[in-house]
């Protein structure tokens, strides 16, 4: 009688445990690298040369991550840093196509959980501090690829400049 009251207490115990578990946030910390390795390695290639060419040819130094993002932290921000990606952040941007300097979309308060953005800003923006101004230099791989978006104002493989405050 022990052992079968011992066994349903112990099961039990398990599939409380076991349900907690779907109730827990989840906290991604950085990209899978399968994400990485899923872009196009020879557009990626060319689109890091484009950017360092027009970063050379603008005089502007930039921060570079292994992975081909380039960014400028223009004002350095005091704040908390984002530990997940699935943390929403509050900010104001300015998207522009590198090279043209088209603006292609812009807010001054907008709300967005970071795993639903595109790719360059889940890379540098959890690097960032609150409060913080920061400038991306973002490869196409890392934004909207070969594909057309914004209703056409992008267009395939475009190099994106985005000018952020972290909120």
């Amino acid at each position: 009688m022990k052992k079968v009251l011992f066994g349903i207490l112990f099961c039990s115990g398990f599939l409380f445990l076991e349900g907690c578990k779907g109730t827990d946030p989840v906290c991604t910390p950085q990209v899978p690298e399968s994400k990485l390795t899923g872009i196009d390695q020879e557009q990626l290639t060319k689109d890091i040369e484009k950017i360092d060419a027009y970063l050379i040819s603008k005089g502007i130094t930039a921060q570079s991550e292994p992975n081909g993002t380039r960014y400028v932290i223009t004002t350095l921000g005091t704040g908390d840093k984002i530990p997940c990606l699935e943390n929403k952040l509050t900010i104001a941007y300015n998207g522009k196509i590198m090279g043209s300097g088209t603006v292609f979309d812009s807010s001054t308060n907008a709300s967005f959980k970071l795993s639903g953005l595109i790719l360059g800003w889940q890379l540098v923006l959890p690097l960032i501090p609150g409060g913080s101004k920061v400038t991306l230099y973002i490869p196409s791989g890392y934004a909207y690829g070969n594909s057309v978006a914004a209703n056409g104002k992008i267009p395939a493989n475009a190099n994106l400049v985005f000018e952020i405050e972290l909120l």
